[in-house]
């Protein structure tokens, strides 16, 4: 996700940028307040407890996530740290009444990359629901491409240098609550009916200014 300004440290769970029954049916009140309020809650404050007093508290959660992403003995760190980052973007990529289509520059590069919308929304779907076990389905830029990957547990393209434009939390505790083991229900869900493609067009203009800068 980008910021106009680095992450503070300590690290703080931002808030929600909608009220958390503002995505039922698709996703409840009850599923969020375990979500945020205690999963999200507690990347952030395990990550605080492991770089207090340490050199790594002094990097923002971005340059914390790169500078720990390969390195074995800091994996604890990187976990924390990756998913402090990832729910704050998933939060991001959904809102009450979303879905739909995107429109302007996001919506022709999906259609020469993709080839057309329902192309990009069936592998959208595919990345999601065929994630084995926990982890995250993504829309990045690639380079020049956009493309949708999928990530096991914490790890995110972000901190490999690609430029992350939407996701879909495919962990359990997500949608258990709602939707118990019909993943492919609340993914359908999440797609046609709160993904913020606001957001994302955002993420892509930051992304496309971001690679004119030497």
């Amino acid at each position: 996700m980008k910021t106009a300004s680095k992450t503070s440290i300590p690290f703080t769970l931002p808030a929600l940028p909608w009220k958390e029954n503002a995505l039922a049916p698709i996703i409840s009140a009850n599923t969020l307040s375990f979500h945020y309020g205690k999963h999200h809650k507690s990347y952030v404050d395990n990550l605080n407890r492991l770089v207090a007093g340490t050199a790594l508290s002094e990097l923002s959660l971005e340059q914390l996530m790169k500078h720990t992403a390969h390195a074995p003995e800091r994996r604890v760190v990187f976990n924390n740290a990756a998913q402090a980052w990832n729910h704050a973007f998933f939060w991001r990529s959904l809102r009450p009444y979303g879905g739909g289509r995107p429109v302007g520059a996001l919506k022709t590069k999906i259609e020469k990359d993709f080839g057309n919308y329902e192309a990009f929304e069936e592998q959208f779907l595919r990345v999601a629901t065929g994630q084995f076990g926990s982890g995250w389905a993504w829309l990045v830029l690639d380079g020049n491409e956009l493309r949708i990957v999928g990530t096991a547990n914490a790890d995110t393209p972000m901190a490999v240098g690609k430029s992350c434009l939407l996701v879909i939390d495919v962990w359990e505790h997500a949608y258990y609550l709602d939707y118990q083991n019909r993943r492919a229900d609340y993914v359908v869900a999440v797609i046609s009916r709160l993904l913020d493609w606001d957001f994302a067009s955002e993420q892509f203009a930051l992304a496309e200014v971001e690679q004119l800068i030497p």
